[in-house]
Order: C-alpha cells, then sequence, then structure tokens
C-alpha cells in the first residue's frame, strides 16, 4: 500500500503490537512515545495518517492536534480509553477525523485507518477514467475535487481536514437543499460512529473561518435553525 502511519502513545505494548500489524497490511510505521517527538515525527515524515493517544507525557494527544491543526490537516484518529468520552467529543472539535476507544480490536483500526485513507487517495479513489471528472463541482467562486481532496475559492486552495470537506461537499452536491446534522454525520463519517449535533456545528465553524480567511465576504454555508444547514451559490 506504501502509506505511512504514524503511531503515537506512551504504552509500548499498543506501539509494538499495533505496528507491527499494520506493517504487515503493507504500511510503512513511525512510532513516537508523547506528543512532542510525535508532532515533529508527523511534519517531518510528512506521513499519510496519524493515530494519536490522548493522554500522554510532556505533549498530551489534545495539545498535539492543535499544534499539528496549525500546520497540516493530515488525517488522525484518537485513541481514547473508556472514560473518554468528552475528550474524544473535544478532539473531533478541534478537528481530528476518527476516534476508537482501547482496548480496540486491531481489525477495527486498520478498517477505519484505509477508510480515511481512501478518501484522499487519488489512486483508490478512481475506480475509471472518468471517476475524477464526475467528481469535480463547481458551484459560482467554489471547485471541489473529491478525488484529489481539493478545495479551490476563487481559484486559491483552502485547505481542509477530510471531515469538512466530506461535510462540504455534501452540502456543495446538494447546493440550496438543507442537508440535517445527522446526514452530515453520514457524509463524513458513515453510520458506524456516533457523533453528537454540537461537534457537527463545530466542524461547520471551523469551515466557515477558513473560508472567512480566505474571503472576508464569504456567505456561502448558512444555517437553519433546528434544522440544519446548506450551500448556497454566492
Amino acid at each position: 500500500m506504501g502509506n505511512k502511519i504514524a503511531l503515537i502513545d506512551d504504552d509500548q505494548n499498543i506501539l509494538t503490537s499495533v505496528s507491527m500489524i499494520l506493517e504487515e497490511e503493507g504500511f510503512e510505521v513511525f512510532t513516537y512515545t508523547d506528543g512532542v517527538s510525535g508532532l515533529e515525527g508527523v511534519l517531518k515524515e510528512q506521513v499519510s495518517l496519524v493515530v494519536l493517544d490522548i493522554k500522554m507525557p510532556r505533549m498530551d494527544g489534545m495539545e498535539m492536534l492543535q499544534e499539528l491543526r496549525k500546520k497540516s490537516n493530515v488525517p488522525v484518529i484518537f485513541l481514547t480509553s473508556k472514560e473518554d468520552e468528552i475528550d474524544e467529543l473535544c478532539g473531533l472539535r478541534m478537528g481530528a477525523d476518527d476516534y476508537i476507544k482501547k482496548p480496540f480490536s486491531p481489525n477495527l483500526l486498520i478498517a477505519r485507518i484505509k477508510t480515511l485513507i481512501r478518501r484522499t487517495d487519488p489512486a483508490l479513489n478512481r475506480e475509471d477514467a472518468n471517476a475524477e471528472s464526475d467528481a469535480v463541482i463547481k458551484r459560482g467562486d467554489l471547485e471541489m475535487n473529491k478525488t484529489r481532496h481539493l478545495c479551490l475559492w476563487k481559484g486559491r486552495p483552502v485547505d481542509l481536514t477530510i471531515t469538512e470537506f466530506l461535510m462540504l461537499y455534501s452540502l456543495v452536491e446538494n447546493t440550496g437543499i438543507v442537508k440535517t446534522r445527522d446526514q452530515l454525520i453520514d457524509a463524513a463519517y458513515g453510520s458506524n460512529v456516533y457523533i453528537d449535533d454540537r461537534t457537527v456545528d463545530s466542524h461547520i465553524k471551523r469551515l466557515r473561518k477558513k473560508f472567512k480567511d480566505a474571503d472576508k465576504d464569504f456567505s456561502g454555508i448558512e444555517t437553519l435553525y433546528g434544522v440544519g444547514y446548506r450551500y448556497r451559490e454566492v
């Protein structure tokens, strides 16, 4: 498969066992025991995906994610313990793409990793010669290419996480149609992950901020209170 995975956890047993399983699946694995070395390694190695524990020494997973999102939109899967419900939701709102509770099944982790990588890997996304053209949407000043995971506003790229991209793509693909929060959750996470409404709102808030940073007059994402969101062409 040839993808690089960063595995960051202070539990050496997890690092050893999970890295062996991932290597058997064809991944190149880089392991780190804390957030400081993990952040440096992720940025240096330009990995395809990060598996990140929340509770670690020197810099915990939350702090690392916050610093990472200033420089990279690499997909992130949080590893959380049973009592970390608040932390996992905060992580998703800060820009993580998925979470898995410990103890976890290695097969589940591999499936989640492959799903996230597939969403951003053009070679895996392209099923036929027409896939890329079929995946391009243009709405006024906005252009999105699902195959390339590319978002342009007035010709300039807007860097989005996988979750942000998929939510926006769902809205743009159905311009003018209201999408409920549940529909946006399904579009971004699938039906096997529970996400609360506030997490969706946080992703939308981050989306708006990124577009406002690119264009202070951006107003394409509308809120319909009590219903959901829709995209209007501007």
